[in-house]
């Protein structure tokens, strides 16, 4: 063993992307996993995944030719209003059957008690449609 001070680390640097990196570990894993299950799958399946499979190569090999850094924040500017609106509706739409439900199915239990009852519920469907309203409030004082 080297102890010298003056001595490198061997350190392994690589100039490729994080997404070629992730193609790359993706299709090694994938390409071994396809080769093991094709024999043992019905024809039909083994079809199926091996097409699937080469569209996966495909998608990840355009992937990996978009160049990060040449990404501006304009670009990115519509999924997040995307993601926002994501956010709010999925809350929204499922405050509504969460409503639904107990209003059906619990015709029983008064508003107070359906709230005591289904209270974590509530937050949680709350807390995503304000999470959304601050993604889309944030891209509006842009």
């Amino acid at each position: 063993m080297n102890l010298e001070p003056d001595a490198e680390p061997n350190i392994i640097t690589s100039d490729r992307s994080p997404v070629e990196l992730l193609r790359d570990t993706e299709g090694l894993l994938r390409r071994k996993t396809v080769a093991t299950l094709v024999p043992i799958l019905p024809q039909n399946l083994a079809t199926n995944l091996q097409k699937t499979s080469l569209l996966a190569e495909n998608s990840l090999q355009q992937l990996a030719e978009i160049e990060l850094e040449q990404i501006t924040d304009d670009d990115l500017q519509a999924s997040r209003i995307i993601a926002g609106l994501t956010f709010v509706g999925f809350g929204a739409l499922t405050l509504a059957i969460l409503t639904l439900y107990l209003y059906s199915l619990h015709p029983e239990l008064s508003t107070i008690e359906q709230v005591r009852n289904y209270w974590h519920q509530y937050i949680w469907l709350v807390s995503l449609g304000v999470a959304g309203m601050f993604m889309l409030g944030r891209e509006a004082m842009r």
